[in-house]
């Protein structure tokens, strides 16, 4: 112990540690939605599995373990690693403060291979104009933004007057509401100046127009009161209805974000320009998340290389020569 060879093992249960300092120092520094989830997190599932344990007794093979028990009973691959991430989290923190000495248990834990749960969809440019002909105000210009920008729903719920320059035709993002709290973008990434086509550009002037109030800091969109909007109620009373009357019932805010990212590529976008309009900081989150590959274009792409290889019939005329399919297989 005197030639530090050795550490003292800490004594304080992981439950105190939580409640006491990791609750109370960490989660203000988080986004709202972040510490939802955290709490979430913690009262469901790490909580009752090693709340009565110290920290010092948590190892590697005690999270594998209990990693694994969780996606056996039915959890998503993305939600055990977001177990094994807030473990991470903790233990580095802990560490951080000297309250645990040791490796961090969480790092050496793996998960199966990531299998596609769920199938990503977009809208199709006519799925687009029946939607916005079922929707009304302020739901429909609310989803044509988002369609036309990529903005985040609390980005949208967070606009004000004095974020949008109607001479130029762009906006600025500054803020985002979630749950009707007001707090910074996201990301770093997440500030940033976008274009507004003339579509939306001339929706926009009509409802500035419009509007009752006469202040710059007013939102865009709110209630009668100037309060904001709720994203889950205009999701469940307009946007859902909506998606099952045109066949796509599973519609959501996040899917105005994947359409606008793979049309945009569509319409001769980089992929470097559809991370920008996300406003996200790595581009391999745009090109693994947000794009989807539409058949029909995936199509005519593959017969734009046959043409540019072949140059014509050439191929057909070289595969005259070759051997039909039962004497190959023969």
């Amino acid at each position: 112990m005197n030639f530090g060879k050795v550490t003292p093992l800490s004594n304080l249960p992981f439950r105190v540690f939580i409640e006491r300092h990791f609750i109370p120092n960490v989660c203000p520094t988080l986004k709202l939605s972040t510490q939802g989830r955290y709490r979430c997190t913690l009262n469901i599932h790490l909580l009752p599995a090693f709340g009565d344990s110290r920290l010092c007794d948590i190892g590697t093979i005690d999270l594998q373990h209990f990693v694994l028990q969780k996606m056996d009973g039915g959890l998503s691959w993305a939600t055990c690693d977001h177990l094994r991430n807030l473990m991470s989290k903790i233990f580095t923190t802990a560490k951080k403060w000297n309250f645990f000495l040791g490796q961090n248990p969480a790092m050496g834990v793996e998960l199966p291979e990531r299998t596609l749960v769920r199938e990503k969809h977009v809208l199709t440019p006519s799925q687009i104009l029946r939607l916005l002909a079922l929707l009304k105000e302020p739901c429909r210009t609310m989803v044509l933004l988002g369609l036309l920008t990529g903005l985040r729903v609390g980005e949208i719920l967070g606009l004000r007057w004095k974020d949008i320059d109607l001479i130029s035709g762009q906006l600025r993002v500054e803020q985002t509401i979630y749950r009707g709290t007001t707090s910074s973008p996201k990301t770093q990434g997440s500030r940033r100046m976008l274009p507004l086509p003339q579509p939306i550009l001339q929706t926009l002037l009509t409802l500035h127009e419009r509007r009752s109030g006469k202040s710059d800091l007013d939102l865009v969109f709110s209630t009668s009161k100037g309060t904001p909007l709720g994203d889950t109620n205009l999701l469940h009373r307009e946007l859902k209805p909506a998606g099952r009357k045109i066949d796509t019932p599973w519609l959501s805010w996040h899917t105005l974000r994947r359409t606008h990212a793979t049309l945009l590529q569509l319409a001769g976008g980089s992929l470097k320009d559809a991370q920008t309009q996300l406003g996200h900081t790595k581009l391999s989150t745009t090109l693994e998340i947000y794009t989807v590959p539409i058949p029909a274009h995936q199509r005519a792409a593959v017969e734009n290389l046959a043409r540019l290889v072949t140059n014509g019939d050439e191929l057909g005329q070289c595969a005259g020569g070759l051997p039909g399919t039962t004497q190959q297989i023969q």
